[in-house]
């Protein structure tokens, strides 16, 4: 199917009064003076700038490490601990709030159960969609406790949902957003659906002015948790679809893009490169800018966890008349700017790899256009950690992927990581049973250790989200949380952390981590990995 630009529906009527095209505002990318070097590098290993993050925070991490292993079980070695990454899967509010109540069970400044004290221990945190939602208003608001972010923000928030029809009509934002997009458009960008549906989000994530509007991704760097290196590095993912080839939606082995502080960018093969991210949105050739200035503030914090999350693509095979009624809205503000067409349905990106050689798959492109990185059924953000150019040791994998008819997980999403890190060469990823075997064993319902015998590949300890103490499988449709609701799905993810105070747990966790680096394990650890580790046989 070739792909071509077509007419979406539009609700009719006149939902807003008109709107003037005003001064460019905190949304709207802007003009700079550009950096001296090149703003592309070739994805041959860690930039300078994650380099050096990592370097400070690693020793952080380590000695917080340290400190609860020890009070978790005194036989543990910490003198060489691994690094420890928490990925938070997608799966919209269900997985934000699921896993924020993980965070919350981990974090030693918002709880006190046996595994408080692990995020600290930290040296990365990955979200995608949902997740990233959740990795957004953390990072975004530098890093407060989970509790700041339920009860200053999200409660309210969430049980007023601006994604709901009806809400976003009669949200006072309304035209402040509509005003936002106009400037973005005005400065001479192209506009779509991920733009309204960004700025809608952040208005439930962010603090700040006008829904955190002045945060960037790069603003990040400065934040004061950051700064002093008390924070794990936030990646946020996203997929690539190859319009120009006729597809509308990414196939399963997609592009996958990473979203940092510091840079932009893929190692897949065909992209193989990172543009710095504050300065997304410059036009390039071959790695250098094809006019006089660079672009700033293209980076907009919001704008890249609806990128994350932008699932309106999968109407693109379908008649019009199966366009929701949320799409329909965002389509009716947008449709005040310009005419919606099919390329609305993605969040576009001025390609910085153009003409670039090592990006042959998109070096012709002059836009990328990306999508909700669960889309090709790798609904945790993995990928990022399985490179050749070693990240992380150990990963927690909190899955909340809503992979059965009751909206829980039942392992497709990781096996499907492992399936085409198989296919791409990529041998740091474990060994994943199928589906059957998830089921049949109950690896879907409780905590498993994947990758325990081979210091060559990654440990990966999968965390699958289970109703403890709530129905936490809700809708990934399900747009709006009562605070009841909010508060019991966040109390239901601290039962997850702590695998619902399994007796032992915190130890064997502990044994998970530390075994990895060959540290000297407490006895209990034998007991530990009979129970947890999965061996195949």
């Amino acid at each position: 199917m070739a792909f071509v630009k077509q007419r979406l529906p539009s609700l009719g009527g006149t939902m807003v009064s008109a709107f003037n095209v005003r001064a460019l505002d905190a949304y709207a990318p802007v003009s700079a003076t550009c950096p001296s070097g090149s703003l592309v590098r070739p994805a041959t290993g860690l930039s300078s700038s994650e380099t050096s993050y990592i370097a400070s925070r690693k020793p952080k991490a380590s000695s917080s490490l340290s400190s609860w292993l020890k009070k978790t079980n005194s036989g543990f070695s910490t003198t060489n601990l691994p690094t420890l990454v928490l990925t938070t899967s997608g799966g919209g509010y269900r997985s934000l709030l699921s896993s924020a109540g993980v965070v919350q069970g981990l974090d030693a400044r918002d709880s006190n159960v046996g595994t408080s004290g692990v995020y600290q221990g930290l040296t990365y945190h990955a979200g995608l969609s949902g997740g990233g939602w959740l990795l957004s208003s953390i990072a975004g608001n530098n890093y407060p406790t989970v509790t700041n972010l339920k009860t200053t923000l999200w409660e309210t928030a969430f049980q007023d949902s601006l994604l709901l029809p009806d809400n976003i009509l009669a949200a006072a934002a309304l035209t402040q957003i509509t005003l936002d997009i106009t400037a973005k458009e005005a400065a001479g960008f192209n506009i779509s659906l991920t733009d309204p549906y960004g700025r809608l989000l952040s208005y439930q994530l962010l603090k700040g002015t006008d829904g955190g509007v002045a945060t960037r991704m790069s603003s990040i760097t400065g934040f004061s948790n950051f700064t002093s290196f008390n924070a794990p590095y936030p990646i946020i993912s996203s997929l690539g679809v190859k319009t120009w080839e006729g597809e509308c939606q990414p196939g399963p082995n997609a592009t996958q893009y990473e979203f940092h502080p510091y840079e932009f960018g893929s190692w897949d093969s065909g992209v193989s490169a990172f543009i710095k991210t504050p300065y997304l949105g410059t036009s390039l050739n071959n790695g250098a800018p094809t006019g006089s200035s660079c672009t700033m503030n293209f980076d907009n914090l919001g704008f890249i966890l609806g990128t994350s999350s932008n699932l309106f693509n999968t109407i693109c095979k379908a008649p019009p008349s199966g366009t929701s009624n949320y799409t329909e809205v965002l389509t009716e503000i947008l449709d005040k700017l310009e005419e919606v067409t099919t390329e609305d349905l993605y969040a576009l990106y001025r390609n910085p790899f153009r003409g670039y050689s090592r990006s042959s798959l998109v070096s012709a492109q002059s836009e990328l256009h990306l999508v909700d990185g669960g889309e090709a059924l790798q609904n945790n953000p993995i990928w990022p950690f399985i490179q050749s150019t070693k990240r992380a040791d150990v990963l927690i994998v909190n899955d909340n992927s809503a992979d059965t008819s009751n909206n829980f997980p039942n392992g497709s999403e990781i096996l499907t990581t492992y399936v085409q890190a198989q296919a791409t060469g990529l041998s740091r990823m474990p060994f994943i049973p199928s589906v059957d075997t998830f089921i049949s064993q109950g690896l879907n319902k409780r905590a498993t250790f994947f990758g325990c015998d081979d210091n060559s590949q990654l440990t990966i300890i999968y965390l699958p989200n289970t109703a403890y103490t709530y129905n936490s499988g809700q809708s990934t449709a399900k747009l709006e949380y009562t605070v009841a609701e909010t508060d019991a799905m966040i109390a239901n993810g601290v039962q997850i952390a702590t695998q619902n105070g399994t007796s032992g747990w915190p130890t064997c966790l502990g044994c998970a981590i530390v075994k990895k680096t060959g540290g000297t394990l407490p006895s209990a650890c034998t007991a530990c990995f009979n129970k947890y580790c999965y061996r195949q046989s």
